[in-house]
């Protein structure tokens, strides 16, 4: 709702976060929740609840929600670009449903990257720990899929997977992504295009940079995209 209204999810977030009984933990706005014990957990509630004819239809939207959000950053993608990727290439850093983990369960990277590949983009992938579990997940996800499956490839360093990409994607908000060297990721980029899952990043910073970037429930930016088109306006 705050990208369709124009409002900011982080005044939102401070906002409510104020109020003692709930508090700022986990009030952060990103592409989805996974891992082994959330989403089993919710969908176990929900089927014990239908077998002795409840509905907990609280529960049952949070699943709703948490699906629908795990699809955000590909409409981005997609809005901007097209929904035909063919020929375009992203660099995606992370892909663990959390730092600090190879758990690969239900992350929402993986749902990334198939709507990517399907689409007939290219995927370059960096995760600090998780590469080789994402590469044995990923592979039975795209089983079906060997000519998308063979535009997906792991890198060994965050700038291996954005050199030369069309944009970056990051799903993860691990702490090695949380204070790049700007000047040198937007030299590598093929053009300065961010979409950031997890509002890592200062819009108003991005601005400065000219960096053309997508966050989650936060405004716009526009970046260079801008410029050219004002330019492209005055002939």
């Amino acid at each position: 709702m705050a990208d369709r209204v124009g409002a900011d999810i982080e005044a939102v977030r401070r906002g409510i976060g104020s109020d003692p009984r709930i508090g700022y933990d986990f009030l952060y706005a990103g592409v989805g929740y996974g891992g082994s014990c959330f989403p089993k957990d919710v969908r176990a509630l929900v089927q014990t609840a239908a077998a002795y004819g409840r509905s907990l239809r609280i529960l049952e939207a949070v699943e709703a929600v948490n699906d629908a959000q795990k699809k955000v950053l590909l409409e981005k993608i997609t809005a901007r670009f097209g929904d035909d990727l063919t020929g375009l290439a992203f660099g995606l850093w992370g892909l663990a449903f959390k730092p600090n983990t190879d758990d690969m369960r239900e992350a929402p990277s993986r749902e990334l990257v198939a709507g990517l590949l399907t689409r007939g983009a290219s995927v370059r992938a960096y995760d600090p720990v998780a590469v080789d579990e994402a590469r044995r997940v990923l592979a039975l996800d795209l089983g079906g899929d060997p000519a998308a499956h063979s535009r997906l490839t792991f890198v060994e360093s965050p700038e291996q997977a954005v050199a030369g990409a069309d944009a970056l994607v990051i799903a993860t908000e691990w702490k090695v992504f949380k204070s790049p060297n700007f000047a040198a990721l937007i030299e590598l980029l093929s053009e300065p295009v961010i979409f950031d899952g997890r509002n890592l990043y200062e819009p108003e910073a991005m601005a400065e940079l000219g960096v053309e970037y997508y966050s989650i429930g936060r405004p716009y930016v526009a970046g260079q995209r801008a410029a050219k088109t004002l330019r492209m306006a005055r002939g």
